[in-house]
């Protein structure tokens, strides 16, 4: 009958009940992944250190923070909609006149 082909069997009521094969089998997967979860945990966790302490110390060094910092100002130039002004020849005491950066740029390399 199909309570020796691991398919199952119907109970008194209709319902699928299952065999001693089937719950052996489900034992064995469970048992498995338990013991891939222990043996995976403890070598992930020793991993897991490793790889957080290079990133805290790559992210605490100086030099990182440098390019990081002088990364950000450059993404902030760009993105800025607002040019840099940078004060020209002063008219007089009082005005001064503004010219973008970009620009200032290339009129001091055709003087």
């Amino acid at each position: 009958m199909a309570g020796s082909t691991g398919v199952g069997r119907l109970g008194q009521d209709g319902a699928r009940t299952q065999t001693w094969e089937e719950l052996q089998e489900m034992l064995r997967l469970i048992i498995g992944v338990a013991a891939g979860y222990v043996l995976g945990t403890k070598a992930g966790r020793a991993r897991y250190e490793q790889i957080s302490a290079a990133t805290r110390a790559v992210t605490g060094s100086p030099v990182t923070k440098k390019l990081v910092s002088v990364g950000r100002q450059k993404l902030s130039d760009k993105l800025s909609t607002q040019p840099k002004l940078e004060p020209m020849e002063p008219i007089d005491e009082r005005t001064t006149v503004l010219i973008p950066h970009d620009q200032l740029r290339n009129n001091q390399l055709r003087r």
